[in-house]
């Protein structure tokens, strides 16, 4: 004979060992919001991302260190759009996982290396800049290429060796309804506490006090510099900015909202109360993937001039076409009114609009 507690309780252990989800939870989120965000990432990252990786190559081939982490962010963000289209029909068939439960353990998996591999290296572009700017000449063996090299190797077995757990652990369940989800533990299983509390920590918090540090260093040092010039100080300052924007605007909601289910999470009841929630501050972290390749306007003019042309204008030209408001002129994008005041001699107040294959005011 056993207690009605200890009756359920054995049903929740029972359940959990045969792969069965618990909690009965509402995916409609998934269906619409995900869907229609997904497709954007998909169709506006995978150029962009591919545009990056060319620029960064540039800048490998003049030993430019910065070149090695901009690499390895482009091609972390790469790996991620490519399960994007798995995690699309995943959500088109009402969250029911069809492919073998080896595809549903890589694309979580992909998520989640998405996720601490482009934190580390943010925080590598920050520490980079911070000493380039405050400590010019000292540890300049830390500023080579092979130095970026191997911490973006210790990066990477880093991330590939917590990621090894989730193949350890059964990541396809079955939910009331008998549906294949993917990823998807409600309420959360014991051996996952570790390893979101190690996720906040060590994955957030730690890299997040780094960008923190470096980015009051490098405005101080930037700020007092009088031998740099005004436009350097600009493009320093919009770098170390975008990479804190980029951090807290993508990763910070997902890992307030991972901290509380960890604490918090023990029954149906508050996950029902905080999965859309959720799941919302799981998307933004997608973002990252349309906003790292942004950081190479703040990195080189040509990598400026390039996405201007070959990102921002045709999708200005199509808003305006939408609008119908279509013309031969072109509209200079967002990295052209960085070059304002530049080679070009442009002034602000003369950028209106331009005759298509025309560089002059």
């Amino acid at each position: 004979w056993r207690s009605p507690s200890k009756k359920r309780r054995l049903c929740w252990f029972i359940m959990l060992e045969e792969g069965i989800m618990n909690c009965t939870v509402s995916h409609e989120i998934h269906q619409y919001l995900f869907c229609f965000v997904y497709i954007f990432v998909l169709l506006v990252g995978v150029p962009s991302n591919l545009y990056a990786l060319y620029h960064a190559a540039l800048q490998l081939k003049q030993k430019n260190e910065l070149g090695v982490y901009l690499i390895n962010l482009t091609v972390s963000d790469l790996l991620y759009l490519a399960s994007l289209p798995l995690w699309l029909q995943y959500f088109f068939q009402d969250d029911d996982w069809r492919h073998r439960e080896w595809l549903c353990q890589l694309c979580g998996f992909l998520l989640y290396e998405n996720i601490y591999i482009s934190i580390g290296f943010l925080c590598c572009i920050s520490l980079d800049r911070y000493l380039a700017v405050v400590h010019p000449l000292r540890f300049t063996s830390l500023r080579s290429v092979s130095a970026a090299c191997l911490f973006s190797a210790i990066i990477w077995l880093k991330e590939v060796a917590v990621g090894v757990v989730f193949f350890r652990h059964k990541e396809l369940s079955k939910n009331p309804n008998n549906q294949s989800v993917c990823f998807e533990h409600y309420p959360m299983q014991p051996w996952e506490y570790p390893i979101n509390y190690y996720r906040v920590t060590i994955g957030f918090m730690f890299p997040l006090a780094i960008l923190l540090i470096s980015y009051l260093c490098v405005l101080r040092a930037v700020g007092q510099s009088a031998g740099t010039q005004p436009d350097q100080k600009t493009r320093i300052r919009q770098l170390v900015s975008s990479t804190i924007l980029i951090f807290l605007i993508c990763f910070s909601p997902y890992h307030v909202f991972l901290l509380v289910r960890t604490v918090l999470e023990r029954d149906c009841n508050f996950i029902t109360g905080i999965f859309n929630y959720y799941h919302l501050a799981l998307l933004l972290t997608s973002l990252n993937c349309v906003a790292d390749p942004a950081l190479y306007c703040f990195v080189s003019e040509s990598a400026r001039r390039g996405f201007s042309r070959a990102i921002f204008r045709p999708a200005t030209r199509f808003l305006c076409c939408c609008l119908g408001n279509c013309s031969n002129e072109r509209i200079l994008g967002p990295c052209d009114l960085n070059g304002l005041n530049g080679s070009t001699g442009c002034q602000p107040s003369d950028v209106k609009r331009m005759p298509h294959g025309s560089d002059h005011c």
